[in-house]
């Protein structure tokens, strides 16, 4: 299993399913193991979740980045 692409499938889904995101909030482990769908060692499971956390919120700063630009050309 490639991790890096778990994640970005991952961060997919989060941005892209409302409830999965709210269940990746609430339950990152759960969250995660519903999508991989294999039991894995809570270590490998929590490089994942800090993966799509980090990523989440690097493109949730670049998104408010972008509109804070956007807003200034106008």
């Amino acid at each position: 299993m490639d991790i890096k692409e778990k994640i970005e499938e991952l961060v997919s889904k989060v941005k892209d399913d409302k409830e999965f995101g709210k269940k990746f909030k609430e339950s990152p482990v759960k969250a995660v193991e519903s999508v991989i769908g294999v039991d894995l060692p809570d270590d490998q499971i929590e490089k994942i979740i800090s993966g799509v956390k980090a990523k989440v919120s690097f493109d949730d700063l670049g998104d408010k980045i972008g509109g804070i630009f956007d807003k200034l050309k106008k």
